[in-house]
Formats: C-alpha cells, structure tokens, sequence
C-alpha cells in the first residue's frame, strides 16, 4: 500500500532528522561545558523527544482533516507511555544480559538525585496534564498549561544548576555537518539543529496524513493507531541509545536519557495538547497515561526505598506494556 510506504519514508526522514538534532544538542551542550547529568536528562532527552513533538504539533495546529486532534493527543500520551514500559525494559534486560555475561554489575548504578527528581516531576506534571482533561473551564485549562511550562524552566533550570561544569570531557562523535573538524564552529553547530528541526516538520506532516488514512482503511481507532505507533516509531530507535550507555555501564546518561524525556514529554507537548485540542480523553488514551504513571512511580518507589535500582524493577514496564496492548485488542 502506497500508504505503508510512505508511513515508511516519513518515519526514516524523522530519524535521520532527529540524528542530526541529537548530535547538534550534544556538541551544544560541550561547548557549554555541561556535565553528563543535564546532557543526558536535558539536552540529549529534548533532542530524542523532538520527532514524538513535532507530530502532535504539525497534527494539532497545522492538519486540518477529520482525525487530526486523535493523532496529536495519541502522540502526545503515547510518547510517556511507551518511555516508562518498553523503553525501560529495554533497559532492564540489557543489564541482565550484560551482567549474566560478566561485562557489568547486575544493578543499575545511577546517580540517585538526577533520577528521583527526573522521576518526581515526571509523576507530579503528568498528574496535572492528565487531570485537566477533567476541568470544566476553558480558563482553567490555560492556567494549567502556564503551570506545566512554568515548571519545566524550573526543571530544566535546576538541572543545569546542578550539572554545569560537572563533565564537559564526554565523548561526542563528529558533527555531521563537520565531520573533518575536531572542535566544529558553534554557527555549523546551530545550523545542524535548525536544518534538523525543518526536516522534522516534512517528515510529521507526511506522518501525520498517513497515519489517518492508513486507520480508515484498517477500520481502528485514528487514537489507538498513534498511540502505538508513533512512540514506537518515533522514541525506541533513539532509546537504543539508553542500551548502548546500559552495556557500557554508563547507566546515569542511559536513565537519564529517558527520564529526562519523560520530563519533557509530560510538560511540552501536554501544554500543546491543552491549549489548541478539547483535551477530552477517552479510555484507551486515559488508560495509558495512568499506566506510565504506574510504571514510573514503581520504579521512584523502589529507588527510594533500597538506594539503588534493580534491572528486574525496570521489567515490570514491559509488562504492563503487553497488558495495555492485549487490553486495545479487545476494543
């Protein structure tokens, strides 16, 4: 089908997109001498969480079809969702394999600060987002979305206090756009970043149309089909990352990575979902964004309470991952 293929392309053309946009934040963030805490919470989270924004984004505000609303709110949830199941199982088996294997310890050594606090406001802003889907006030759903943008600079502000001048030395491969040189110019390193986020913007569009086509002729839901998909597109190849960090054992930078997102994931693209959608929730959507709330604060818990975290925590995710999959499959 013309459609599959062009699903196809549109999400290749996402992910080279987002190649671009990471290795940009990355040499971004070494110029700015940022430690590997705030590059793999702040700048490495918000370069992989770009393709996941940009759908909802080119979906909400600048589609216009009949199912353009249920693709953005899809994206929007689907992204947290598959973060805090799939993408932490992921985590959690490479550190079993690897461990098993003798190549790592078989616990996930994190720096516990970054971590729960990453884990904490994920939980608190998710709760907000979520819960103004039930708020009868127009009014009251703007304060909410000021709220969560108030509260990401107050994230992302608290983690570059933290973090500046902590470890400005971690590798980073060469710029794409200046492979020959060893320290590339800052204006190449911006231009990267803004060529990738063009390149974004084609590839949702053409995402986006595709998708709502591609769930009428299977006669689902245009929800479900961006629930799942989308995330899966869009957040897992990048998340393969976390796994590489996890064998090495940098595992601060791979947990990081993805709690991080989560932060972003929860603020951003939700404030975009209240602002330009109803924002009225139906039960597949709802259901998920309670059970990345589920997964998260198992995984929080269970940092707290022994000071450290075990890979089988993380495999809980992916269970609950397949319950919500055979749960979908039954509407």
């Amino acid at each position: 089908m013309t459609e599959i293929l062009m699903l196809l392309v549109s999400i290749a053309v996402i992910l080279a997109a987002a190649e671009l946009f990471t290795n940009g934040v990355e040499w971004f963030g070494k110029k700015l001498d940022l430690g590997e805490g705030a590059v793999g919470s702040l700048l490495a989270a918000v370069g992989t969480a770009m393709p996941e924004t940009m759908i909802p984004i080119i979906a909400i505000l600048f589609t216009h079809e009949v199912h353009s609303d249920e693709v953005g709110i899809g994206a929007i949830l689907g992204a947290p969702f598959m973060l805090s199941t799939v993408a932490f199982a992921l985590i959690g088996i490479t550190c079993l394999v690897m461990s098993r294997g003798g190549k790592r310890p078989n616990v996930l050594i994190v720096n516990t600060t970054i971590l729960s606090r990453d884990l904490s406001y994920f939980v608190g802003v998710y709760v907000i987002g979520l819960g103004a889907a039930f708020l009868p006030w127009h009014e009251a759903r703007v304060a909410v979305a000021i709220l969560l943008l108030v509260l990401y600079v107050v994230y992302a502000w608290q983690t570059l206090q933290h973090e500046s001048g902590g470890d400005g030395e971690h590798h980073v491969p060469p710029l794409h756009f200046q492979r020959k040189a060893d320290v590339p110019h800052t204006v190449l390193v911006i231009f990267q970043m803004i060529a990738a986020l063009a390149l974004m913007v084609v590839g949702s569009k053409v995402f986006v149309g595709n998708v709502e086509i591609l769930a009428d002729h299977m006669g689902i839901s245009t929800l479900v089909l961006a629930l799942l998909i989308a995330p899966i597109a869009t957040e897992l190849p990048e998340k393969f990352n976390s796994v590489i960090w996890v064998s090495r054992s940098r595992d601060t930078l791979a947990l990081g990575n993805v709690s991080g997102a989560m932060v972003f994931q929860s603020c951003i693209p939700v404030t975009v979902g209240i602002l330009f959608t109803d924002w009225v929730l139906q039960p597949p959507a709802l259901i998920s964004g309670l059970i990345a709330l589920v997964s998260a604060g198992i995984v929080a818990v269970s940092l707290k309470l022994r000071g450290t975290l075990y890979p089988q925590v993380m495999l809980i995710g992916g269970v609950l991952y397949l319950v919500y999959v055979g749960y979908v499959l039954t509407l």
